[in-house]
């Protein structure tokens, strides 16, 4: 593999860049993809900007040039106006702007407008004469995924220099490209890094995308065919004993759970170890179904361990689990990052010894010094969290145990047969008949100071609330001053008595950690929030969930925010704002407005966003594929899983198609 040093003007430092994006070969450049494409729309009038909408206005400048310096930002604005209306604009730390841009001149701007300080204005758009503005609206200019440091425009110039000479040998059989009609694998790549056309980049892009779903299937046969499931090593009987647990609890399970639980009786019963993911809407109840099978495995003399993917939830499986089974005489043990050495070591040890019959932690569980003594069962929550190594290290930690993964992602049924088509699969379909439906409502943003109001009075009654702010770019520094700009805003409209709090991606582990438990100690009345709020946080006092330009969202993530709220004994409310009153924005959310059933709501939402729509926002799955949507992509995956079904009929060496990343494509057929 060529490294990317010997690319023309990569130096030492930029080759550490590239690295922490995990590029580190020609190879690794060439795959990775743009994350969108800029285009140029026609310009607009300034009274025609809506806020929140990337547009190009057409003005002339109607002020002079002002250059003034705070701090250490040197800020440049100046009026821009038509016959329709006026819109301010603002450059930070590019004085020279005051010597290039005329007043009485006509530029095009390009950016995202925002109400702010009392008006409409931008920032940072960019600028162009009329002449070369027409030049761009023929183009598509790629957005890669950067890292802190990195250009991208450094990643342009790469990319140029590599495919001067770049070329790979074709891997799919040529009977196979005519039938799904995909273009050649070479003439992909360069399109996909320098479009020469939308139609073009479509078909570069179904290439692509074929090719990761391809990959992927064809690593699930590797993986099947290399990893023969082991042998039960632990008969786990499920008798009277959890009859009678399940006897005692304050509800009745629903037919769902039950299911799962006979699904999990026959495979602790059974001659091969158990590998079951249970796929559950959030609310439904998978972590009891959980508890059930860790207690089980406990009295049949053996250890189960549990993994979260935050302190905080681990610390409330913890509390749950303690009150629960505790006075059946279980010994549960909590094993996270943040614990003090002696307080870490005597879990450690507990671990080890069998002191512990439960064992409930983070990442933590998985390191080297840490052992137990007969280790029967692993489960992992919000299985989508962790790593592929993370989980491996923690089903290493015993001796073949049986695994147990949960979900939440809703992925339609249909889906989820080829994708899971090589695991056992459960899935809990209900909600229990205690939860209380949440109340939903669909606004616009005039309606967001009634909305504040709202969430006020659920606070006064002695509920929290959460308000989820959109990213704005992939950018944690953009998202922390948004997060931070609104929780400014929304203090000057409540009361000082309320206390708020702020959550974004900027902020380190411990950081993020000690807000969300002040929040779950309600410290903290409302917590401003990007989506690292997603999972990782169950507060039964919270109420009301606020999201900010919803449309922004899949419609799964959405349902996942939303699954934040409803946990307690109170009604639960969720407020989607939309940014824009564009019909299909709005028919979008109508889907999450009128249902809280996820599965129905990801079958909805693959039919409105439909499987040939490449360039709308990128719905979040329970995989990482570079460009590949399951629920977007949905053809191409059933073309994909096809493709893999019938070369297995023939002589088809599916190792030469892994050349370039075969523990890669391994491990994310794993992840499963």
């Amino acid at each position: 593999m060529t490294s990317v040093r010997e690319i023309k003007g990569i130096g030492e430092k930029t080759e550490k860049l590239l690295k922490k994006l995990g590029i580190e070969t020609v190879e690794d450049l060439v795959h990775h993809y743009p994350r969108c494409y800029t285009t140029y729309p026609e310009p607009i009038m300034t009274g025609d900007v809506v806020t929140g909408q990337r547009c190009s206005v057409r003005c002339e400048i109607a002020s002079p040039i002002h250059l003034k310096a705070v701090r250490k930002l040197k800020i440049c604005t100046c009026l821009g106006a038509d016959e329709s209306g006026q819109i301010f604009f603002r450059w930070f730390n590019m004085p020279y702007l005051k010597n290039s841009l005329k007043q009485g001149e006509i530029y095009i701007f390009t950016g995202t407008p925002v109400f702010k300080d009392g008006r409409i204005m931008m920032e940072h758009p960019e600028i162009s004469t009329p002449e070369n503005y027409h030049r761009l609206t023929k183009t598509f200019q790629p957005v890669y995924p950067l890292t802190a440091g990195l250009s991208n425009k450094t990643i342009q110039k790469a990319q140029a220099a590599v495919f001067q000479s770049y070329h790979t040998e074709e891997f799919l059989p040529e009977k196979v490209r005519e039938y799904y009609s995909l273009t050649e694998e070479n003439q992909a790549l360069k399109e996909i890094h320098f479009p020469s056309g939308r139609e073009a980049l479509t078909e570069a892009k179904k290439r692509i995308i074929f090719d990761e779903f391809f990959r992927f299937f064809s690593a699930l046969a590797l993986v099947k065919e290399r990893e023969n499931q082991s042998l039960n090593q632990y008969i786990i009987p499920m008798g009277e004993e959890i009859k009678d647990f399940i006897r005692t609890l304050p509800y009745e399970l629903t037919g769902a759970q039950k299911k799962t639980l006979q699904d999990i009786r026959n495979d602790f019963s059974g001659t091969m170890t158990m590998n079951r993911l249970i796929q559950g809407d959030v609310g439904s109840g998978k972590t009891i179904v959980a508890m059930i099978a860790m207690l089980a495995a406990v009295k049949a003399g053996y250890q189960a361990a549990l993994m979260a993917p935050t302190e905080v939830l681990a610390t409330q499986h913890y509390e749950t689990f303690t009150r629960m089974l505790a006075p059946l005489g279980i010994r549960i043990c909590l094993l996270t990052g943040s614990m003090k050495g002696k307080e870490k070591k005597e879990a450690k040890a507990r671990c080890e010894n069998g002191d512990a019959d439960i064992i409930i932690g983070t990442h933590a569980l998985i390191q080297q010094n840490v052992n137990f003594l007969q280790l029967a069962l692993v489960v992992t929550d919000e299985q989508h969290r962790f790593g592929v190594k993370q989980r491996d290290a923690l089903f290493k930690k015993g001796k073949e145990p049986h695994v147990l993964v949960m979900s939440a992602t809703p992925i339609p049924r249909t889906l989820g047969m080829i994708l899971y088509r090589d695991l056992d699969v459960s899935i809990i379909d209900e909600v229990p008949a205690s939860r209380r439906p949440i109340k939903n409502c669909v606004i616009n943003q005039n309606a967001r100071q009634t909305a504040w109001n709202f969430v006020l009075k659920e606070v006064e009654k002695g509920r929290q609330a959460y308000i989820i702010c959109p990213m704005i770019e992939e950018s944690e520094t953009m998202d922390m001053e948004n997060v931070t700009e609104y929780t400014r805003m929304l203090s000057v409209f409540l009361p000082p008595s309320i206390r708020l709090g702020t959550l974004h991606g900027k902020m380190s582990p411990a950081e993020k950690n000690d807000i969300m438990e002040q929040f779950a100690k309600n410290e903290i009345q409302i917590l401003v929030s990007t989506t690292v709020v997603e999972v990782g946080i169950d507060v039964s006092n919270a109420t009301v969930m606020l999201i900010e330009n919803a449309e922004r969202f899949g419609l799964a993530q959405l349902h996942q925010l939303r699954g934040r709220v409803g946990r307690g004994e109170y009604q639960s409310y969720c407020i989607f704002i939309s940014g824009t009153s564009q019909e299909e924005a709005m028919e979008r959310l109508s889907v999450v407005g009128k249902s809280n059933d996820g599965f129905y709501i990801a079958v909805e939402d693959l039919k409105l966003r439909g499987p040939g729509e490449f360039f709308g926002t990128r719905q979040s799955g329970t995989m990482n594929f570079a460009l590949g949507d399951i629920y977007t992509n949905a053809d191409i995956l059933k073309s994909a899983s096809e493709a893999v079904d019938y070369l297995k009929t023939t002589d088809y060496n599916f190792m030469k198609i892994h050349q370039y990343s075969l523990e890669r494509d391994l491990n994310l057929a794993r992840n499963l």
